[in-house]
Protein backbone atom coordinates (compact mmCIF):
# COMPACT_ATOMS: atom_id res chain seq x y z
CA UNK A 1 0.00 0.00 0.00
CA UNK A 2 2.53 2.55 -1.14
CA UNK A 3 2.25 5.23 -3.85
CA UNK A 4 4.85 3.59 -6.09
CA UNK A 5 2.60 0.53 -6.41
CA UNK A 6 -0.78 2.30 -6.53
CA UNK A 7 -0.24 5.51 -8.51
CA UNK A 8 1.01 6.47 -11.96
CA UNK A 9 2.09 10.09 -12.37
CA UNK A 10 0.42 10.81 -9.04
CA UNK A 11 -2.99 9.46 -10.09
CA UNK A 12 -4.72 6.17 -9.36
CA UNK A 13 -4.91 4.03 -12.50
CA UNK A 14 -7.26 1.18 -11.57
CA UNK A 15 -11.03 1.18 -11.45
CA UNK A 16 -11.13 -1.04 -8.41
CA UNK A 17 -8.55 -1.69 -5.70
CA UNK A 18 -10.13 -4.61 -3.85
CA UNK A 19 -9.62 -4.57 -0.09
CA UNK A 20 -10.91 -7.20 2.30
CA UNK A 21 -11.24 -5.32 5.59
CA UNK A 22 -11.99 -1.74 6.81
CA UNK A 23 -8.57 -1.75 8.51
CA UNK A 24 -7.03 -1.78 5.03
CA UNK A 25 -9.23 1.11 3.93
CA UNK A 26 -8.13 3.15 6.95
CA UNK A 27 -4.48 2.32 6.31
CA UNK A 28 -4.79 3.22 2.62
CA UNK A 29 -6.26 6.60 3.58
CA UNK A 30 -3.19 7.28 5.72
CA UNK A 31 -0.43 6.07 3.40
CA UNK A 32 -1.85 6.81 -0.06
CA UNK A 33 -4.98 8.99 0.03
CA UNK A 34 -4.79 9.63 -3.73
CA UNK A 35 -5.71 5.97 -4.29
CA UNK A 36 -8.83 6.12 -2.14
CA UNK A 37 -11.27 6.76 -5.04
CA UNK A 38 -10.52 3.27 -6.39
CA UNK A 39 -10.87 1.44 -3.04
CA UNK A 40 -13.51 -1.29 -2.97
CA UNK A 41 -14.36 -3.20 0.19
CA UNK A 42 -15.26 -6.65 -1.15
CA UNK A 43 -14.03 -9.36 1.19
CA UNK A 44 -11.54 -12.09 0.30
CA UNK A 45 -12.59 -14.54 -2.44
CA UNK A 46 -9.62 -16.83 -1.75
CA UNK A 47 -10.51 -17.16 1.93
CA UNK A 48 -14.20 -17.61 1.09
CA UNK A 49 -13.36 -20.59 -1.12
CA UNK A 50 -11.43 -22.14 1.75
CA UNK A 51 -14.25 -21.52 4.21
CA UNK A 52 -16.71 -23.20 1.83
CA UNK A 53 -14.40 -26.24 1.49
CA UNK A 54 -13.68 -26.76 5.20
CA UNK A 55 -16.25 -29.59 5.52
CA UNK A 56 -14.13 -31.60 3.04
CA UNK A 57 -10.91 -31.44 5.05
CA UNK A 58 -10.77 -35.21 5.54
CA UNK A 59 -11.05 -35.72 1.77
CA UNK A 60 -8.14 -33.38 1.13
CA UNK A 61 -6.11 -35.26 3.74
CA UNK A 62 -6.88 -38.60 2.11
CA UNK A 63 -5.91 -37.15 -1.29
CA UNK A 64 -2.45 -36.50 0.16
CA UNK A 65 -2.27 -39.97 1.66
CA UNK A 66 -2.44 -38.69 5.25
CA UNK A 67 -3.37 -41.71 7.35
CA UNK A 68 -5.21 -41.99 10.66
CA UNK A 69 -2.97 -40.77 13.44
CA UNK A 70 -0.63 -38.98 11.02
CA UNK A 71 -0.11 -35.24 11.17
CA UNK A 72 0.41 -33.20 8.03
CA UNK A 73 3.19 -30.62 8.34
CA UNK A 74 2.94 -28.08 5.53
CA UNK A 75 5.93 -25.86 4.78
CA UNK A 76 5.49 -22.70 2.76
CA UNK A 77 7.59 -19.86 1.44
CA UNK A 78 6.67 -16.53 -0.04
CA UNK A 79 8.53 -14.91 -2.92
CA UNK A 80 11.10 -12.73 -1.22
CA UNK A 81 14.84 -12.91 -0.47
CA UNK A 82 13.91 -12.84 3.23
CA UNK A 83 11.45 -15.73 2.86
CA UNK A 84 11.92 -19.32 3.97
CA UNK A 85 13.14 -20.31 0.51
CA UNK A 86 14.85 -16.96 -0.06
CA UNK A 87 16.81 -16.76 -3.28
CA UNK A 88 17.38 -20.49 -3.58
CA UNK A 89 20.55 -22.46 -3.11
CA UNK A 90 22.64 -23.62 -0.20
CA UNK A 91 22.23 -20.61 2.10
CA UNK A 92 18.45 -20.88 2.44
CA UNK A 93 16.76 -22.46 5.43
CA UNK A 94 14.25 -24.64 3.61
CA UNK A 95 16.50 -27.04 1.63
CA UNK A 96 18.46 -27.88 4.79
CA UNK A 97 15.45 -27.94 7.09
CA UNK A 98 13.49 -30.48 5.07
CA UNK A 99 15.93 -33.42 5.31
CA UNK A 100 16.21 -32.84 9.06
CA UNK A 101 12.44 -32.89 9.45
CA UNK A 102 12.30 -36.21 7.59
CA UNK A 103 15.11 -37.61 9.72
CA UNK A 104 13.76 -36.45 13.09
CA UNK A 105 10.01 -36.87 12.59
CA UNK A 106 8.83 -40.51 12.49
CA UNK A 107 7.61 -41.28 8.98
CA UNK A 108 4.39 -42.96 10.12
CA UNK A 109 3.55 -40.12 12.52
CA UNK A 110 4.10 -37.23 10.14
CA UNK A 111 3.51 -36.42 6.47
CA UNK A 112 5.47 -33.58 4.84
CA UNK A 113 4.37 -31.28 2.03
CA UNK A 114 5.48 -27.87 0.77
CA UNK A 115 3.86 -24.92 -0.98
CA UNK A 116 6.25 -22.56 -2.76
CA UNK A 117 5.08 -19.25 -4.20
CA UNK A 118 4.46 -19.50 -7.98
CA UNK A 119 7.17 -16.92 -8.63
CA UNK A 120 9.76 -19.17 -6.97
CA UNK A 121 8.95 -21.79 -9.59
CA UNK A 122 8.93 -19.17 -12.35
CA UNK A 123 12.07 -17.36 -11.22
CA UNK A 124 14.31 -20.40 -10.75
CA UNK A 125 12.60 -22.89 -13.06
CA UNK A 126 10.85 -26.14 -12.05
CA UNK A 127 13.94 -28.27 -12.75
CA UNK A 128 16.15 -26.19 -10.47
CA UNK A 129 13.59 -26.13 -7.64
CA UNK A 130 13.14 -29.90 -7.83
CA UNK A 131 16.92 -30.37 -7.90
CA UNK A 132 17.36 -28.25 -4.76
CA UNK A 133 14.64 -30.27 -3.02
CA UNK A 134 15.55 -33.67 -4.46
CA UNK A 135 16.67 -35.23 -1.17
CA UNK A 136 13.58 -33.95 0.60
CA UNK A 137 11.35 -35.43 -2.11
CA UNK A 138 13.08 -38.80 -1.80
CA UNK A 139 12.48 -38.52 1.95
CA UNK A 140 8.74 -38.27 1.34
CA UNK A 141 8.07 -34.57 0.73
CA UNK A 142 5.26 -33.74 -1.69
CA UNK A 143 5.49 -30.47 -3.62
CA UNK A 144 2.02 -28.95 -3.89
CA UNK A 145 0.68 -27.24 -7.01
CA UNK A 146 1.08 -23.56 -6.03
CA UNK A 147 -1.88 -22.38 -8.10
CA UNK A 148 -4.65 -24.98 -7.94
CA UNK A 149 -4.05 -27.13 -4.85
CA UNK A 150 -2.36 -25.06 -2.13
CA UNK A 151 -5.66 -24.10 -0.47
CA UNK A 152 -6.69 -27.75 -0.15
CA UNK A 153 -3.31 -28.61 1.37
CA UNK A 154 -3.66 -25.72 3.81
CA UNK A 155 -7.07 -26.96 4.91
CA UNK A 156 -5.61 -30.45 5.39
CA UNK A 157 -2.62 -29.31 7.47
CA UNK A 158 -2.10 -29.93 11.19
CA UNK A 159 0.83 -27.51 11.37
CA UNK A 160 2.23 -24.88 9.03
CA UNK A 161 5.93 -23.97 9.09
CA UNK A 162 6.40 -20.81 7.11
CA UNK A 163 7.34 -17.17 6.91
CA UNK A 164 5.63 -13.81 6.66
CA UNK A 165 3.67 -14.64 3.51
CA UNK A 166 -0.07 -14.88 3.03
CA UNK A 167 -0.19 -18.68 3.39
CA UNK A 168 0.99 -18.47 7.00
CA UNK A 169 -1.57 -15.76 7.74
CA UNK A 170 -4.37 -17.73 6.12
CA UNK A 171 -3.34 -20.73 8.21
CA UNK A 172 -3.64 -18.66 11.39
CA UNK A 173 -7.04 -17.39 10.23
CA UNK A 174 -8.14 -21.01 9.79
CA UNK A 175 -6.99 -21.69 13.36
CA UNK A 176 -4.15 -23.95 12.20
CA UNK A 177 -0.97 -23.87 14.32
CA UNK A 178 1.86 -21.90 12.71
CA UNK A 179 5.60 -21.85 13.42
CA UNK A 180 7.61 -19.12 11.72
CA UNK A 181 11.11 -19.94 10.50
CA UNK A 182 11.63 -16.58 8.74
CA UNK A 183 9.95 -13.38 9.92
CA UNK A 184 10.93 -10.87 7.24
CA UNK A 185 12.06 -8.22 9.68
CA UNK A 186 11.86 -4.82 7.98
CA UNK A 187 9.85 -6.07 4.99
CA UNK A 188 6.32 -5.58 6.33
CA UNK A 189 4.32 -2.48 7.14
CA UNK A 190 4.57 -2.48 10.95
CA UNK A 191 0.96 -1.31 11.25
CA UNK A 192 -0.46 -4.16 9.17
CA UNK A 193 -2.24 -7.05 10.94
CA UNK A 194 0.16 -9.41 9.17
CA UNK A 195 3.09 -7.67 10.85
CA UNK A 196 1.38 -7.93 14.25
CA UNK A 197 0.80 -11.63 13.61
CA UNK A 198 4.46 -12.13 12.70
CA UNK A 199 5.62 -10.37 15.87
CA UNK A 200 3.46 -12.63 18.07
CA UNK A 201 3.67 -15.96 16.25
CA UNK A 202 5.78 -18.76 17.79
CA UNK A 203 9.13 -19.40 16.14
CA UNK A 204 10.85 -22.51 14.86
CA UNK A 205 14.54 -22.67 15.73
CA UNK A 206 16.08 -24.54 12.77
CA UNK A 207 19.22 -25.29 14.79
CA UNK A 208 17.41 -26.99 17.68
CA UNK A 209 15.87 -30.50 17.71
CA UNK A 210 12.73 -30.35 15.59
CA UNK A 211 10.38 -33.04 16.87
CA UNK A 212 9.80 -31.40 20.24
CA UNK A 213 9.21 -28.02 18.57
CA UNK A 214 6.67 -29.52 16.19
CA UNK A 215 4.85 -31.35 18.98
CA UNK A 216 4.83 -28.22 21.13
CA UNK A 217 3.62 -26.08 18.21
CA UNK A 218 0.60 -28.33 17.77
CA UNK A 219 -0.06 -29.07 21.43
CA UNK A 220 0.15 -25.53 22.80
CA UNK A 221 -1.66 -23.75 19.98
CA UNK A 222 -4.23 -21.14 20.94
CA UNK A 223 -6.49 -19.31 18.47
CA UNK A 224 -5.33 -15.79 17.59
CA UNK A 225 -7.02 -12.70 16.14
CA UNK A 226 -5.94 -13.26 12.52
CA UNK A 227 -9.35 -14.46 11.29
CA UNK A 228 -10.96 -11.16 12.22
CA UNK A 229 -8.65 -9.19 9.89
CA UNK A 230 -8.63 -11.43 6.81
CA UNK A 231 -12.11 -10.38 5.76
CA UNK A 232 -14.94 -8.29 7.12
CA UNK A 233 -17.45 -10.05 4.87
CA UNK A 234 -16.89 -13.82 5.14
CA UNK A 235 -18.78 -15.72 2.47
CA UNK A 236 -19.83 -12.55 0.60
CA UNK A 237 -16.91 -11.72 -1.67
CA UNK A 238 -18.53 -13.15 -4.82
CA UNK A 239 -21.63 -11.03 -4.23
CA UNK A 240 -19.67 -7.83 -3.52
CA UNK A 241 -17.23 -8.28 -6.40
CA UNK A 242 -19.97 -9.00 -8.92
CA UNK A 243 -21.89 -5.94 -7.79
CA UNK A 244 -18.84 -3.73 -8.31
CA UNK A 245 -17.91 -5.22 -11.68
CA UNK A 246 -21.39 -4.80 -13.13
CA UNK A 247 -21.52 -1.26 -11.79
CA UNK A 248 -18.28 -0.51 -13.65
CA UNK A 249 -19.90 -1.83 -16.85
CA UNK A 250 -23.08 0.12 -16.10
CA UNK A 251 -25.06 -3.09 -16.50
CA UNK A 252 -27.69 -4.73 -14.28
CA UNK A 253 -26.53 -7.80 -12.38
CA UNK A 254 -27.79 -11.15 -13.68
CA UNK A 255 -30.40 -12.95 -11.58
CA UNK A 256 -29.37 -15.54 -9.07
CA UNK A 257 -26.70 -15.67 -6.43
CA UNK A 258 -23.11 -14.86 -7.22
CA UNK A 259 -20.82 -17.81 -6.70
CA UNK A 260 -17.26 -19.02 -7.13
CA UNK A 261 -15.76 -22.25 -8.38
CA UNK A 262 -15.45 -24.69 -5.45
CA UNK A 263 -12.05 -26.07 -4.59
CA UNK A 264 -11.46 -29.24 -6.60
CA UNK A 265 -10.60 -32.54 -4.95
CA UNK A 266 -6.92 -33.13 -5.86
CA UNK A 267 -5.67 -36.37 -7.34
CA UNK A 268 -4.50 -39.06 -4.93
CA UNK A 269 -0.84 -38.41 -4.12
CA UNK A 270 0.33 -40.55 -1.21
CA UNK A 271 3.74 -39.97 0.26
CA UNK A 272 6.51 -42.03 -1.27
CA UNK A 273 9.83 -42.49 0.53
CA UNK A 274 12.62 -43.88 -1.63
CA UNK A 275 15.43 -42.99 0.79
CA UNK A 276 16.44 -45.81 3.15
CA UNK A 277 14.30 -46.01 6.26
CA UNK A 278 15.80 -46.87 9.62
CA UNK A 279 13.22 -49.00 11.43
CA UNK A 280 13.07 -49.57 15.18
CA UNK A 281 10.87 -52.40 16.46
CA UNK A 282 9.92 -54.06 19.70
CA UNK A 283 7.76 -57.20 19.72
CA UNK A 284 5.85 -58.87 22.53
CA UNK A 285 3.60 -61.71 21.46
CA UNK A 286 1.55 -60.51 18.50
CA UNK A 287 2.08 -56.82 19.32
CA UNK A 288 4.88 -55.05 17.48
CA UNK A 289 5.89 -51.42 18.02
CA UNK A 290 7.28 -49.85 14.84
CA UNK A 291 8.97 -46.50 14.29
CA UNK A 292 10.51 -45.50 10.96
CA UNK A 293 12.53 -42.47 9.90
CA UNK A 294 15.19 -41.54 7.37
CA UNK A 295 17.68 -40.84 10.16
CA UNK A 296 18.62 -41.92 13.66
CA UNK A 297 16.67 -39.66 16.05
CA UNK A 298 18.27 -39.05 19.43
CA UNK A 299 16.89 -41.39 22.05
CA UNK A 300 15.44 -43.88 19.56
CA UNK A 301 15.36 -47.42 20.87
CA UNK A 302 14.42 -50.93 19.76
CA UNK A 303 15.80 -53.58 17.46
CA UNK A 304 16.85 -52.01 14.19
CA UNK A 305 16.62 -53.02 10.57
CA UNK A 306 17.01 -51.17 7.28
CA UNK A 307 14.09 -50.90 4.85
CA UNK A 308 14.81 -49.73 1.30
CA UNK A 309 12.48 -48.95 -1.59
CA UNK A 310 13.57 -50.60 -4.83
CA UNK A 311 13.57 -47.18 -6.51
CA UNK A 312 16.27 -45.84 -4.21
CA UNK A 313 18.69 -43.40 -5.82
CA UNK A 314 21.67 -45.47 -4.70
CA UNK A 315 21.60 -49.14 -5.80
CA UNK A 316 24.14 -50.02 -3.11
CA UNK A 317 21.43 -49.41 -0.51
CA UNK A 318 19.71 -52.57 -1.77
CA UNK A 319 22.77 -54.68 -1.03
CA UNK A 320 22.55 -53.90 2.69
CA UNK A 321 18.77 -53.77 3.06
CA UNK A 322 16.97 -56.15 5.40
CA UNK A 323 13.61 -55.35 3.82
CA UNK A 324 13.12 -54.27 0.20
CA UNK A 325 9.77 -52.94 -0.98
CA UNK A 326 8.10 -51.40 -3.96
CA UNK A 327 4.54 -50.38 -4.78
CA UNK A 328 2.35 -50.86 -7.80
CA UNK A 329 -0.66 -52.69 -9.20
CA UNK A 330 -0.68 -56.44 -8.63
CA UNK A 331 -1.15 -56.98 -12.38
CA UNK A 332 1.79 -54.84 -13.56
CA UNK A 333 3.11 -56.94 -16.44
CA UNK A 334 6.54 -55.31 -16.29
CA UNK A 335 7.16 -56.82 -12.86
CA UNK A 336 5.34 -60.10 -13.27
CA UNK A 337 3.19 -61.04 -10.31
CA UNK A 338 3.94 -59.88 -6.74
CA UNK A 339 5.09 -63.43 -6.06
CA UNK A 340 7.50 -63.36 -9.00
CA UNK A 341 8.86 -59.96 -8.00
CA UNK A 342 9.47 -60.96 -4.37
CA UNK A 343 11.23 -64.15 -5.52
CA UNK A 344 13.46 -62.16 -7.88
CA UNK A 345 14.36 -59.62 -5.17
CA UNK A 346 15.54 -62.31 -2.76
CA UNK A 347 17.63 -63.90 -5.54
CA UNK A 348 19.21 -60.59 -6.55
CA UNK A 349 19.98 -59.42 -3.01
CA UNK A 350 21.32 -62.21 -0.77
CA UNK A 351 21.47 -59.95 2.31
CA UNK A 352 17.76 -59.15 2.11
CA UNK A 353 15.50 -61.17 4.42
CA UNK A 354 12.08 -59.82 3.39
CA UNK A 355 10.64 -58.55 0.11
CA UNK A 356 7.33 -56.68 0.21
CA UNK A 357 5.20 -55.72 -2.79
CA UNK A 358 2.64 -53.06 -1.82
CA UNK A 359 -0.33 -53.69 -4.10
CA UNK A 360 -2.88 -51.32 -2.55
CA UNK A 361 -3.44 -48.76 0.21
CA UNK A 362 -4.02 -51.51 2.79
CA UNK A 363 -2.37 -54.66 1.38
CA UNK A 364 0.99 -56.09 0.46
CA UNK A 365 2.50 -59.45 -0.54
CA UNK A 366 5.57 -60.53 1.41
CA UNK A 367 8.17 -63.23 0.88
CA UNK A 368 10.56 -64.09 3.71
CA UNK A 369 13.86 -65.85 3.13
CA UNK A 370 13.88 -69.41 4.40
CA UNK A 371 10.08 -69.70 4.39
CA UNK A 372 7.96 -71.37 1.77
CA UNK A 373 5.74 -69.23 -0.48
CA UNK A 374 4.37 -65.75 0.06
CA UNK A 375 2.15 -64.13 2.66
CA UNK A 376 -0.69 -61.71 2.12
CA UNK A 377 -0.79 -58.86 4.65
CA UNK A 378 -4.15 -57.10 4.86
CA UNK A 379 -5.07 -54.27 7.22
CA UNK A 380 -8.17 -54.78 9.36
CA UNK A 381 -9.71 -51.46 8.39
CA UNK A 382 -12.91 -52.26 10.26
CA UNK A 383 -10.83 -52.30 13.45
CA UNK A 384 -9.25 -48.93 12.61
CA UNK A 385 -6.06 -50.08 10.89
CA UNK A 386 -4.75 -47.40 8.55
CA UNK A 387 -0.99 -47.45 8.03
CA UNK A 388 1.48 -47.80 5.19
CA UNK A 389 1.48 -51.49 4.17
CA UNK A 390 5.28 -51.32 3.99
CA UNK A 391 5.20 -50.64 7.73
CA UNK A 392 3.16 -53.83 8.21
CA UNK A 393 5.89 -55.65 6.29
CA UNK A 394 8.46 -54.22 8.71
CA UNK A 395 6.39 -55.37 11.68
CA UNK A 396 6.01 -58.84 10.15
CA UNK A 397 9.75 -59.02 9.47
CA UNK A 398 10.49 -58.18 13.10
CA UNK A 399 7.87 -60.65 14.39
CA UNK A 400 9.44 -63.45 12.36
CA UNK A 401 12.88 -62.48 13.66
CA UNK A 402 11.53 -62.83 17.21
CA UNK A 403 10.54 -66.41 16.36
CA UNK A 404 7.00 -65.93 15.08
CA UNK A 405 5.44 -68.73 13.03
CA UNK A 406 2.37 -68.24 10.84
CA UNK A 407 -0.18 -70.99 11.58
CA UNK A 408 -2.06 -72.68 8.77
CA UNK A 409 -5.20 -70.65 9.45
CA UNK A 410 -3.27 -67.37 9.46
CA UNK A 411 -2.84 -64.91 12.30
CA UNK A 412 -3.68 -61.32 13.28
CA UNK A 413 -0.75 -59.14 14.32
CA UNK A 414 -1.09 -55.73 15.96
CA UNK A 415 1.27 -52.98 14.85
CA UNK A 416 1.64 -50.02 17.21
CA UNK A 417 2.54 -46.88 15.28
CA UNK A 418 1.63 -43.18 15.20
CA UNK A 419 -0.06 -43.49 18.58
CA UNK A 420 -2.54 -46.05 17.30
CA UNK A 421 -2.95 -49.82 17.04
CA UNK A 422 -3.19 -51.24 13.51
CA UNK A 423 -4.33 -54.89 13.38
CA UNK A 424 -3.48 -56.72 10.16
CA UNK A 425 -4.14 -60.24 8.93
CA UNK A 426 -1.32 -62.50 7.78
CA UNK A 427 -2.19 -65.47 5.57
CA UNK A 428 -0.24 -67.76 3.28
CA UNK A 429 -0.95 -66.72 -0.32
CA UNK A 430 1.20 -68.92 -2.53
Amino acid sequence: MSPEWLLADGRHFVDGLVLSHPEQVERLARVCPDAMPSAVLAGDPCFDRMLAARPYRDRFRRALGVRSGQRLVLLNSTWNPEGLFGTGGGQDLLPGLLPRLAAELPADDYRLAAVLHPNIWYGHGPGQVRAWLDLARRNGLTLIDPVHEWRQALLAADLVIGDFGAVSYYAAALNTPVLLAADGTGVLDPEAPLARFVRRAPRLDPRAPLLLQVERGIGTHRPGPAAGFVTSAPGRSAELLRRHLYALMDLPEPPGRASMEPLALPSYRPGKVTSPLHVRTCAEGTDIVVERSTGHPAGASGDAHLAVHEETRHPGDLDVADVISRDGPADDLRLGSPGAWTDEVLRLHPHCSTAAYVSGPHTCVVRSRGRQGTFQLSADTDAGADADPAAYAGAFHAWLAYGGVVPEQGIVLRMHSAGRVHPFHVAASG
